[in-house]
């Protein structure tokens, strides 16, 4: 497919935005009353099936350019942040909403200072230092899964796998010890989880009714909002102090924040403690959904093909045969386990599409797109189609280590599947991401069976567009090795 991101001054368009098919819509409405937030990501999907690689779709008047090939949409992240942003809207509502902005929407400027004070945060280095911290998140979760093991109870997974995700985020980011898995009492992830579903629910809405008429959920937001920012400044204050208290923390940071602390404190580093603070926020609420989602799906699939979990399984019991201690190097070989989290991730990607804005007047592919224009970028689409996937609903993850078949191996893979996006903006937090996924499946494995994982009917797990792309209600039971 011939990729085109043209910026010239007198470029040749080969057809405009309304040339292409899309679904018929409404006057004023466009497509709006097609497109339920829980399941866009469905929706736009199946257009894709039925009208090709580009084709458009409207919210309300607003026209969208929707794109389903991996190439161009590859080519379109690498044109970030020059290029495109995203949309004004969702950086508006998160305003809105009370936060300061973080990574995940800076923009320009504001986004180069960022991404280097967060990336060397997120250097592996700096995460391998934090792996002692990490491990006793993974241990505590272990004693929640074996009380509820030797009790026969069910597990309500999301919930538990969030309460592990933020415990190690706050953990190993903000040197902080919240500890919401040894306790059933009011918790950040309990204000955490409203944030996302606002933002889209805000984000796709006609008309701002929260800016007039204040419901019961707008001010249940605002308190949870109100928790959220004091825990950060609480968390801020707590590694200053510590930084005060032992200034060789600056030459060695102990946890991200401090290294982020220590880069806005440089000179000309163009970041404050509003940026700090906005980071802070990413880290919460992009550590919580994102790898937790990705740990329940992966659990739900692994479940549903017993022979790939029986291979991980064993793969893990013999490089890291003592869960309670595990290392660095026991978790670098688990290269199955890792095959089976990238497969997960192709098949249900936590965020199955993104959508930009042009900053520019350009073109995709030979379609003139208008500075401001919304282009939709289906990252699913292609990571599932049979042209670039060999039996591509089939959860296999060898794909992800078969280096001789250059149509369908890893690097093809590699290439088509982006769960972490592409180009400058590629997220940051990959590399803990995956730490995080493996730790907490070598704990599992190593020390219990699975019994089962089900869905609230017995039925195929239904996903739900939340921001993320979650699965409905599964629940989980494990027995003891």
């Amino acid at each position: 497919m011939s990729v085109s991101l043209a910026k010239s001054a007198q470029p040749v368009f080969l057809r405009d935005i309304e040339d292409l098919p899309g679904p018929p819509g409404l006057p004023l409405l466009g497509n709006l009353l097609q497109l339920k937030p829980a399941g866009i990501h469905l929706q736009v999907e199946r257009w894709g099936r039925e009208y090709g690689p580009f084709f458009k779709f409207r919210f309300g008047r607003l026209p969208v350019l929707a794109i389903t090939d991996h190439e161009t949409i590859g080519a379109v992240l690498r044109d970030r942040p020059d290029g495109f942003r995203r949309t004004v809207r969702t950086m508006q509502i998160g305003r809105e909403m009370g936060f300061d902005p973080g990574l995940f929407v800076a923009e320009g400027a504001a986004w180069a200072n960022q991404r280097r004070m967060v990336m060397a945060s997120f250097a592996p280095g700096h995460v391998k230092a934090y792996f002692p911290s990490l491990l006793k998140v993974t241990q505590r979760l272990h004693g929640r899964w074996q009380k509820a093991a030797r009790a026969g109870s069910v597990i309500a997974l999301q919930s538990d796998l969030m309460r592990y995700t933020v415990d190690a985020i706050a953990g190993l980011a903000f040197g902080t010890d919240i500890n919401t898995l040894e306790s059933d009492q009011e918790v950040i992830q309990q204000h955490l989880d409203k944030v996302f579903p606002a933002l889209v629910k805000r984000t796709f809405a006609m008309i701002p009714t929260w800016r007039y008429v204040r419901l019961p959920a707008d001010r249940a937001l605002d308190r949870s909002v109100a928790v959220i920012k004091s825990e950060i400044a609480r968390f801020i204050a707590q590694a200053r102090a510590r930084m005060q208290a032992d200034p060789a923390l600056r030459e060695q940071p102990g946890n991200l924040l401090e290294a982020m602390i220590t880069a806005a404190e440089q000179e000309n580093s163009g970041v404050n403690d509003h940026d700090v603070a906005g980071n802070v926020l990413t880290m919460l609420l992009a550590g919580e959904d994102t790898t937790a989602n990705t740990l329940a799906w992966m659990l739900y699939l692994l479940r549903r093909n017993p022979q790939t979990l029986a291979r991980v399984r064993e793969e893990v019991r013999r490089e890291a045969p003592d869960a309670a201690a595990l290392t660095p190097e026991q978790i670098g070989k688990l290269d199955y386990l890792e095959a089976c989290a990238l497969e997960t991730m192709r098949l249900k990607p936590v965020a199955p599409f993104l959508p930009l804005e042009a900053i520019h007047d350009t073109s995709i592919a030979g379609i003139r797109v208008p500075a401001g224009t919304m282009v939709w970028n289906v990252l699913r689409f292609d990571s599932v189609d049979q042209r670039h996937f060999a039996n591509p609903t089939a959860f296999d993850p060898q794909r992800w280590l078969d280096a001789t078949d250059s149509t369908h191996g890893a690097s093809s893979a590699k290439r088509i599947a982006m769960p972490f996006g592409a180009g400058p903006r590629i997220c940051p937090g990959r590399y803990l991401a995956l730490l995080e996924i493996k730790m907490a499946m070598a704990m599992l494995l190593g020390r219990f069976d699975i019994e089962s994982v089900d869905t609230p009917d017995g039925g195929v797990a239904r996903e739900h567009m939340s921001f993320t792309m979650t699965p409905v209600g599964l629940t989980m039971r494990l027995r003891e090795r």
